[in-house]
């Protein structure tokens, strides 16, 4: 493999500071909103409907916008991040391989990430490009980021349905990774196990996927 594209909520950083600083926002208990993701992550739906159950008719880029402004917006610093994250992309590096960053994220957030001096060729967000997954234009803009061949670029996420069969249908190989709600609910999907050409605990076992 000559490039690996990494995913970001629940792949490199986890979501635990998002869903929290929604609950905070809306006036609710976290452990309320943490049930209602699990809930809608259970059924299959956008994650978001978890706030629209909160606060029917809720505009969320409105309120984003309203969080912002308050200074209580998107933040990211290093505890976010899964502990394997670095080790594991600077190991990428020293073998040789491509590494980008690339998920469905605001162009805040790809500051925030930027800032993080990570390991990475390439970090880029949907925002930016004006097209997120599962949508096939954002996995045509990885392609062209990757500078490889399809077949020889691998797009590791933890989302059946907007990372590992939409890359497949574009002509990526994909690794499942087993983190987060998503990941592990779907861990034995047979829709995922039939997609995915790695299934993977953690970005450690990247590197025996490059090097056979």
């Amino acid at each position: 493999m000559e490039t690996i594209v990494l995913n970001v909520g629940e792949t490199i950083t986890r979501d635990d500071r998002y869903w929290t600083s929604w609950a905070d926002w809306l006036g609710i208990p976290r452990h309320t909103l943490s049930a209602l993701v699990g809930a809608v992550v259970a059924q299959g739906r956008d994650n978001a409907d978890a706030l629209r159950l909160i606060r029917p008719g809720i505009d969320i880029a409105a309120e984003y916008a309203a969080r912002e402004a308050a200074g209580r917006g998107e933040f990211l610093d290093e505890s976010d991040l899964y502990d394997d994250v670095r080790p594991a992309l600077s190991q990428l590096r020293e073998l040789g391989v491509r590494v980008i960053i690339a998920g469905n994220q605001t162009s805040r957030a790809g500051e925030l990430l930027r800032g993080l001096d990570l390991p990475a060729d390439l970090i880029v967000v949907s925002e930016d490009w004006g097209v997120a997954k599962p949508a096939p234009g954002f996995f045509a803009r990885v392609l062209e980021a990757a500078q490889a061949a399809p077949d020889r670029t691998v797009y590791v996420g933890d989302h059946p349905a907007n990372d590992v069969v939409p890359a497949k249908v574009a002509g990526l190989r994909a690794a499942h990774v087993r983190r987060g709600p998503w990941g592990h609910l779907w861990a034995d999907d047979p829709a995922v196990v039939a997609a995915a050409d790695w299934r993977i605990d953690g970005l450690a076992q990247l590197a025996k996927i490059v090097t056979g």
